[in-house]
């Protein structure tokens, strides 16, 4: 992560391009077929299929960087990957309409190259839901990289089990039911419980004041309790989010030291938020949270979890990694695709334990959510209110807990949780009106956890509405209904970057800021599933039934209000006004310099570890680039004297003009 740190709709960036051949080829399964790409080139393929099948595609790059788009026979979007520059790119959807659909090959940054495409599979999907967890995870059924791996149960009893592809590469260990694997935020939850395990014993309050067992923390100004770190609402900065804006690559493995935390909110000059007034999903309130453990227990927190949780429950096989180097006795080693599609390794996100860093397998995870269900070990009343979404001070739910989100899934309530580390993905998600949980863990950075949702889908039956009621997948929307949410929406958390919904007949879009436009699918009256991308919206109402604003939900809930009056015109600065903001910027809190130069008629910035990125001006004094905006500051006499820098869940860091 660094500068460009993609915070909204990742890889939703979609080419202009032109045909490369009139009469898309069609493909026959096991069967490759080579071309050639030129700059603006598209290659078009075509299979056909039956609603209701898998199909997996694989395409060689053999010497061409590709975006491939798999379309439905309406034009649809139904699924886009460009995971790596170099090597294979894997490609799986679900068919869910009958006909000829349609594969895009499109080059992304080779002026010419060579590539392969084979349609590997196309089969029914089973209704067996042993075997269709399978075919879901058949992509990492593999012995040439990293893999994952599945358990479902209820009611006490392991239903299904099993792991896919591989735990190590380098020395050939497979990815086995039994594997420890790197759970990444789902290890919030176990975080939580240890606070609440100190609340039931008396030593802490959920109100006390977090400067209370952490005095070096700053008073700024508000109050800021241990129940604000539990609920993302603290108002402190995002540790790994501001770090990025201080030039560190944590993709390329990049170290912190714990202490670091601390000092990251010494620095801060001012909360970002008024305690309780924002969700703002925050890893830093989380490492706190676990220094308070260890200061109220006087034990560390390895020790604290190893003794008070995980010994009870009887999670034999679950650690705490308090040193990313530290050994995890055989356990998966993350991985991630490099710039020649080779399997690359990063370590673990540093400083993370209480926001991360647990280790566990399939069956403690299984022990784990029993133990909601039944308490042994804390208590139900503890367990009620992780599991309660916290209520704003402006009198909204986050719908999020202490650790845990909170949801439905068809009729069903929800409480579940994900996890992704620098190159391990983790979901945990427990139904306890039926006493049930699945999770899936993996080792590839690629890997998309909510595959969870739809292997509970099979195994509980529970989880499908009832005859007459609409499924996600079947939803019937009228598009015109769609004309009241049109409009523009501005994230609360970074205004600079937005939203826009537009209808052209009966096909629904969003763009966001300096993105493609993607295709929504209707999932309910309110909500839209994004094509392409592992993300929805949600659009929120007042109590006079006008829509005001909406949820963005990827890697956690992102809040966007609705913005009034047409869009304002574009400002496109001229040279000379470009040429004002150049020179050397230095921020105290980051303790970073940042360089603006113009080039080739552009603002461009870099930082002596990031990579020079151009700026495109979003309105006077303002430009962004992905997520990350930049607001310049004047003097009274209209001199740039500075600028505040921004990447959604750290904001408002200065940057002084220092030549």
């Amino acid at each position: 992560m660094h500068l460009t740190h993609r915070v909204a709709l990742i890889g939703a960036l979609l080419c202009g391009a032109t045909a490369l051949a009139a009469q898309p080829a069609t493909l026959s399964v096991g069967r490759p077929v080579r071309a050639t790409l030129a700059r603006g080139d598209t290659a078009r393929y075509r299979f056909d299929a039956d609603s209701n099948v898998i199909v997996r595609v694989a395409v060689d790059q053999i010497s061409a960087n590709t975006m491939v788009r798999v379309l439905t026979p309406r034009g649809r979007l139904l699924r886009a990957v460009n995971a790596t520059p170099r090597g294979l790119e894997r490609l799986q959807v679900e068919i869910t309409e009958t006909g000829l659909h349609q594969i895009e090959v499109i080059p992304v940054d080779s002026a010419v190259g060579d590539f392969s495409i084979t349609l590997t599979a196309r089969e029914l999907l089973s209704k067996d839901p042993r075997t269709f967890a399978a075919q879901l995870l058949a992509p990492y059924d593999r012995t040439d990289g990293p893999g994952a791996a599945v358990a479902v149960w209820r009611g006490g009893r392991m239903l299904f089990a099993k792991g896919y592809g591989m735990a190590n590469l380098a020395y050939n260990v497979p990815f086995l039911a039994t594997t420890p694997t790197n759970i990444g935020s789902t290890s919030k939850q176990f975080t939580a419980f240890a606070v609440m395990l100190l609340v039931e014993q008396g030593k802490l309050s959920l109100d006390d004041d977090v400067r209370k067992h952490i005095p070096e923390l700053p008073d700024l100004g508000r109050t800021v309790t241990v129940r604000n770190l539990l609920t993302h609402t603290s108002g402190y900065r995002e540790l790994y989010n501001g770090l990025s804006l201080a030039g560190r690559r944590f993709d390329e493995g990049d170290h912190v030291e714990r202490s670091e935390v601390l000092g990251i909110v010494q620095h801060q000059p001012a909360l970002q938020n008024s305690p309780g007034a924002e969700f703002n999903y925050n890893n830093t309130g989380y490492a706190l949270a676990a220094l308070t453990v260890e200061r109220v227990s006087g034990l560390t927190f390895p020790e604290f979890m190893k003794q008070n949780v995980f010994g009870p429950i009887g999670m034999s096989h679950t650690m705490v990694r308090s040193d990313r180097h530290g050994t995890v006795p055989g356990a998966t080693e993350g991985y991630t695709r490099g710039a020649n599609g080779e399997w690359r390794t990063l370590g673990d996100l540093p400083a993370s334990m209480g926001a991360g860093a647990i280790y566990t397998t399939l069956g403690d995870l299984q022990r784990w959510v029993e133990n909601y269900a039944h308490p042994r070990v804390g208590s139900a009343a503890s367990v009620a209110q992780m599991m309660t979404p916290f209520t704003l001070t402006t009198g909204k739910s986050t719908g999020y807990g202490m650790g845990l989100f909170v949801d439905t899934q068809g009729p069903l309530k929800r409480i579940h949780h994900g996890g992704a580390d620098v190159a391990h993905r983790s979901m945990l998600a427990y139904y306890p009106e039926i006493d049930a949980g699945v999770t899936v863990q993996s080792n590839d950075a690629g890997f998309d956890s909510q595959v969870a949702f739809r292997i509970a889908q099979a195994f509980f039956t529970e989880l499908t509405p009832a005859p007459g009621a609409k499924s996600a997948a079947t939803f019937a929307f009228d598009a015109k209904r769609f004309d009241e949410y049109v409009g523009r929406y501005a994230l609360d958390a970074a205004p600079q970057f937005i939203l826009s919904f537009t209808r052209s007949g009966d096909s629904l879009f969003t763009q966001a800021t300096g993105q493609g436009r993607l295709q929504l699918t209707a999932t309910s009256d309110s909500a839209f599933a994004i094509r392409g991308v592992e993300a929805s919206v949600t659009f929120l109402r007042d109590a006079a039934r006008k829509v005001v604003g909406l949820t963005l939900n990827q890697n956690g809930v992102q809040r966007a209000t609705r913005l009034s009056g047409e869009a304002p015109k574009a400002w496109a600065p001229t040279a000379a006004e470009l040429a004002a903001y150049a020179g050397r910027y230095f921020s105290d809190e980051l303790e970073t310099y940042y360089t603006l130069s113009v080039k080739q008629g552009a603002l461009i910035v870099e930082n002596r570890r990031s990579a020079a990125v151009k700026l495109s001006a979003s309105a006077k004094d303002t430009f962004v680039v992905d997520a990350t905006t930049l607001l310049f500051e004047r003097d009274r006499n209209g001199q740039v004297i500075g600028f505040y820098a921004g990447n959604t869940r750290t904001r408002d860091v200065r940057f002084a003009r220092v030549r």
